[in-house]
């Protein structure tokens, strides 16, 4: 029997990949499988089809947050509304800001997984394909007072847009730096640390014996506690 739906949450990809929208959704989806709540996923109208650098990571905010407002207003012009936002990029783009404007959780995939990775003083390390964006990754962790069990991020050999277009190197180059998190850094939990990244760190997570820590589901699970919290 399946469980009668209460509710919906709004999950938002700040890259413009149509595809990587509807993956992350159902992700996001399975992950909360049983608890009533259903997902819709819209994608960002404007910014690059991948996030890789700094300034795109910027520049994103403002299409996310119009996005997020846009689809928001539309629901109530239809007669429901979202419980939660799940910012859908591992640089957590416009979460903060819309955060302080809304009257409801908005969760950001890299916020959810460095809590969940560093949780009881873990050290945790990232594994991820976008060289240009270590420092704000740390910065993100810094944010969230993570930084004492941080032990870095460890980096696939070959860029973004090509192991995008290439799974199986992808999982093989990704799988290798969450071996360097572990055996070279000693951390005890890895975020694969990329939205688009999300169908490669399940099937990491299958083959290591370290904790893999996935970004949607993270962020799903926080979703479900923060709503929870509030008797939603």
């Amino acid at each position: 029997m399946s469980t009668p739906e209460t509710g919906r949450v709004l999950l938002v990809n700040p890259n413009t990949n149509r595809a990587t929208t509807e993956m992350m959704r159902a992700l996001a989806a399975r992950s909360l499988h049983g608890s009533g709540l259903g997902v819709d996923g819209i994608t960002a109208a404007a910014g690059p089809s991948m996030i890789v650098d700094p300034v795109a990571l910027k520049e994103s905010e403002s299409h996310v947050r119009d996005a997020v407002l846009r689809a928001l207003d539309a629901a109530e012009e239809g007669g429901h509304r979202y419980l939660a936002v799940i910012v859908a990029a591992i640089g957590d783009p416009g979460r903060s800001q819309l955060d302080e404007e809304l009257d409801l959780p908005v969760v950001g995939i890299g916020q959810a997984a460095i809590l969940a990775a560093g949780q009881a003083g873990r050290r945790f390390g990232m594994a991820t394909s976008t060289p240009l964006l270590v420092d704000s990754l740390a910065a993100l962790v810094a944010e969230h007072r993570m930084s004492q069990g941080f032990t870095g991020v460890r980096l696939t050999e070959s860029e973004p847009l090509v192991l995008a277009a290439d799974p199986e190197q992808q999982f093989a180059e990704l799988a290798a730096a969450v071996d360097q998190c572990t055996e070279a850094d000693g951390a005890d939990a890895v975020i694969i640390a990329g939205g688009p990244l999300s169908e490669t760190a399940r099937r990491i997570a299958d083959s290591r014996t370290c904790e893999i820590v996935e970004p949607i589901p993270s962020a799903a699970r926080w979703v479900l506690q923060e709503l929870r919290l509030s008797g939603l």
